[in-house]
């Protein structure tokens, strides 16, 4: 690789890192339910990242991360054996869905309710409703990154949905 292609690599690679290393964290730290763990799976994703072909990630970066995110952090918690976080440590390393400080208190108390609610859904519903909402992904890109088939995607993002509002209706 010459000094150009040395550069445009480098480019490419701050730039998806500036791009993509907030919401890695936080879907990590969502399946892992620490902050540093999920920094340091962030960290190994981009290691990945680097050594990567750019050629054959180019369009495919966000399901790509997002895939190698999840296998390690899936690795690490076959590799500790851990015990599911508690709801707080959960709900302490989610990002926040709020749009900022002018948000009115009771804005505020029905985000709370959803995320509560979020939590009581099914890991493959909770994890596709995040991909989707939180982390912005087409149904192709959560299919890539989950292994789920595209039209299974839009069934659990659509049974989360109604589960949803039906338990916030009650």
């Amino acid at each position: 690789m010459d000094v150009r292609g040395a550069e445009s690599k480098r480019e490419w690679f701050v730039a998806t890192v500036e791009r993509y290393e907030k919401p890695l964290v936080a879907y990590a730290a969502r399946m892992l339910g620490s902050l540093d763990e999920a920094r340091e799976v962030v960290q190994e994703t981009f290691l990945r990242l680097w050594r990567a072909d750019r050629a054959e990630l180019a369009g495919r970066e966000a399901p790509w991360l997002f895939r190698v995110c999840r296998n390690r952090a899936i690795d690490g918690l076959r590799k500790e054996r851990r015990m599911k976080p508690t709801e707080q440590e959960r709900i302490a390393a989610s990002p926040d869905p709020g749009p900022g400080p002018a948000e009115i208190v009771e804005e505020g108390q029905r985000r709370e309710r959803v995320i509560e609610q979020l939590e009581t859904l099914p890991d493959n519903q909770r994890e596709v409703l995040v991909l989707k909402f939180q982390q912005g992904l087409s149904y192709r890109q959560i299919s890539r990154v989950t292994g789920l088939s595209q039209s299974n995607v839009g069934y659990l993002i659509h049974q989360g949905i109604l589960a949803l509002r039906e338990q916030l209706a009650g």
